[in-house]
């Protein structure tokens, strides 16, 4: 893999990467930007015990702009776009409306509450693009195309993890305007967070738990389970396997494990990425067949903390619609929204098997 790294105009790192040999432009940014804010803040929640991100500057990020102003695709015809490049393979660069920044910092904030600490928002948001394609899905991606983006994803998720006060990096991509989309381009996002999110936290605690029970993995035991049930096994291959679990929250959710036990993406070794890129894809296509329109998703890497060293995570990638039928989406109300208590419409077995069919 070849990465080339650069700025933008207002300071921003923007970073290309393509297989070896392959010509990578980067011409210079010329557009004139104002500075990028820097003032996110954290905010700390004494019920929950978490951390909440608060940047009131993103209320006026770009929102679904028309196809010819897209600023994700690459610069051509005098147009300039946050991708300088005439052409890219796959392109990584800081957020223009960052959650969290290596540059944030407090101005004054009194919230005037003895429970609620206020800290400035650190860490680092970038985007991915997968393609300079605008029309193109990540299931359109060849498999050297995706592993590419692989490659991508272990680069920065190494890269990001030595940046001191970070603690997790989450990688991610969210398709569809009913999922929250505001960009059209095949994209994704990377989270730099200096805390541990609670999710992550949560199953930190029920895997240890579990250890301290049965001296025994729950990663494992949740694999072997699966595997040897069958029933919602979608795809299995030398390095992975796919499946629906058990106790699907979502109206269809498949969870990608890779069968030999690793942290992080970067442990992967390169028969095990790419043989991830060829399932992924088939998994993807999978969604994009299931109804007569492709599915919105969230598409979840979950990795090891920075700083875990129980060895209780295991790196699996979690990917999940909120459509439920044809043209139905499941939306999160009361029970969901207000006590975080999932009620799914649909069976995960009935779900495994129409996308083994598919």
């Amino acid at each position: 893999m070849k990465r080339t790294r650069t700025r933008l105009a207002d300071g921003r790192e923007l970073l290309y990467f393509a297989a070896d040999g392959e010509a990578v432009p980067a011409p210079p940014d010329p557009r004139q930007l104002p500075p990028v804010s820097t003032a996110s803040q954290l905010r700390w929640d004494p019920l929950l015990g978490e951390w909440v991100m608060m940047a009131s500057h993103r209320q006026n990020r770009t929102f679904m702009p028309a196809r010819d102003d897209c600023p994700l695709c690459p610069s051509s015809d005098g147009r300039q776009t946050e991708i300088p490049a005439p052409e890219y393979t796959v392109a990584i660069f800081e957020n223009r409306f960052p959650s969290l920044s290596t540059g944030a910092h407090l101005d004054d904030v009194d919230v005037r509450h003895p429970l609620v600490d206020v800290r400035p928002g650190y860490g680092r948001c970038e985007v991915v693009c997968f393609t300079s394609d605008h029309n193109a899905r990540f299931a359109d991606l060849t498999p050297e195309q995706a592993r590419l983006v692989v490659d991508a994803w272990a680069d920065r998720t190494a890269e990001l993890s030595e940046l001191d006060g970070v603690e997790q990096v989450f990688c991610f991509e969210s398709r569809g305007r009913e999922i929250g989309v505001t960009l059209s381009h095949p994209h994704g996002q990377i989270y730099a967070y200096p805390f541990v999110t609670p999710r992550t936290r949560r199953m930190l605690d029920v895997a240890r738990d579990y250890r301290e029970r049965t001296g025994r993995d729950l990663h494992d035991d949740v694999v072997a389970a699966e595997r040897d049930a069958g029933v919602r096994v979608i795809a299995e291959t030398a390095h992975w396997v796919a499946f629906v679990p058990a106790a699907a929250r979502w109206p269809v959710e498949v969870h990608i494990h890779p069968l030999r036990r690793v942290r992080t993406i970067p442990e992967l070794d390169d028969a095990e990425r790419d043989d991830f890129a060829t399932l992924y894809l088939d998994i993807l296509r999978r969604f994009d067949r299931l109804y007569d329109a492709p599915l919105p998703y969230i598409s979840a890497w979950h990795q090891a903390p920075v700083g875990d060293d129980e060895g209780l995570s295991r790196l699996h990638l979690q990917l999940f619609s909120i459509r439920r039928s044809a043209d139905k989406l499941k939306y999160l109300a009361g029970s969901e929204s207000g006590m975080h208590a999932f009620i799914t419409d649909v069976l995960p077995e009935d779900v495994a098997q129409r996308l083994r069919e598919v």
